[in-house]
């Protein structure tokens, strides 16, 4: 949940980037750090891990500004994708307000991100939070790997895997060239202050 200082007049919202590991949640991060430096209000912080390119988060706070004579600031985390950092993504997880899942167009990823969903879907349930009620973005990353003749997905089959039931947004993304990610970041922080309007009662 949004956090409201009252005597600062600043709330504070956090957004994780959601998926399973080498989807493309960190190089989204890397892209809206570089293209956003007028944006950022600190630095990006990463934590590796041995021996892979996986990262414990990165945070990345961003003011956008005064809405209601209140500073809005927004944190962006991503999670670990693999299994083994279960208790970190857990933990990554607290008090969400919103997410942005970043699924892998590659074909033999098709598994994985059906059970990355499935696993954001049971830590959500652990945080008494609905994956149908918490504000959630679909981004299918890595659209580019077409042009190298690597087999993708088609949208219309992912869109079936993991946007069925959900309904919700869905962005064709490429975060190594940037394509994408600046949509799939302005939709989730309008669901975001929507959802933080009814939830503080705030107006923007």
């Amino acid at each position: 949940m949004a956090v409201f200082n009252a005597k600062d007049r600043v709330i504070e919202a956090k957004i994780v980037y959601y998926g399973p590991g080498r989807c493309g949640k960190t190089t989204n991060l890397e892209y809206i750090y570089k293209a956003g430096k007028k944006y950022t209000t600190g630095d990006m912080v990463s934590i590796d891990t041995k021996g892979d390119r996986t990262l414990f988060f990165d945070f990345l706070p961003i003011g956008i500004g005064k809405i209601k004579g209140c500073d809005v600031k927004v944190q962006l985390y991503t999670v670990p994708g693999q299994a083994k950092y279960s208790s970190t993504r857990k933990l990554v997880l607290k008090n969400v307000d919103s997410v942005v899942f970043v699924a892998d167009s590659l074909e033999v990823r098709r598994k994985a991100n059906f059970l990355s969903l499935k696993d954001l879907q049971q830590n959500l349930a652990e945080q008494h939070m609905s994956i149908f009620k918490v504000p959630l973005v679909l981004q299918f990353n890595k659209r580019d790997l077409a042009e190298q003749g690597l087999p993708i997905m088609p949208v219309e089959l992912m869109q079936k895997d993991l946007n069925s039931k959900l309904k919700v947004p869905t962005f064709e993304a490429s975060a190594v060239k940037g394509a994408g990610v600046g949509e799939t970041l302005k939709k989730i922080l309008v669901l975001t202050l929507q959802h933080l309007e009814k939830e503080l009662k705030w107006s923007a």
